[in-house]
């Protein structure tokens, strides 16, 4: 049975959120054109999920001359209520994990 390609190859298991999240725990220095590049999605879009994410309390924005740090809570817990039980840090951990075990470590991914 083939899925239908109008549907079946449109949709992915992670959100532009998460994947913002991941970009920035990886460089905790980007920049958000980077973001938007590497997702492809706009800059805008960014924006807007980083100040979603800042809302949420999922990370912070410093100012280090012109450009932003970010830095990510791991502790707080993701937002759907079949998944509250687990901090964001257990999904950035498993994602972060896989692509480079050094890079796991609250010192080099911004948590």
């Amino acid at each position: 049975m083939s899925v239908s390609s109008s549907r079946g190859d449109q949709w992915t298991f992670l959100t532009n959120h998460a994947r913002v999240l991941l970009q920035i725990a990886r460089d905790p220095d980007t920049r958000l054109r980077d973001i938007a590049t590497g997702i492809g999605i706009t800059e805008r879009a960014v924006q807007l999920i980083v100040a979603d994410l800042e809302a949420a309390g999922y990370l912070t924005r410093t100012k280090v001359g012109r450009r932003n740090r970010y830095t990510i809570d791991p502790t707080v817990a993701l937002r759907h209520p079949a998944e509250a039980d687990h901090p964001v840090g257990d999904l950035l951990g498993a994602f972060l994990h896989r692509e480079d075990p050094a890079s796991s470590g609250p010192e080099s991914s911004g948590m």
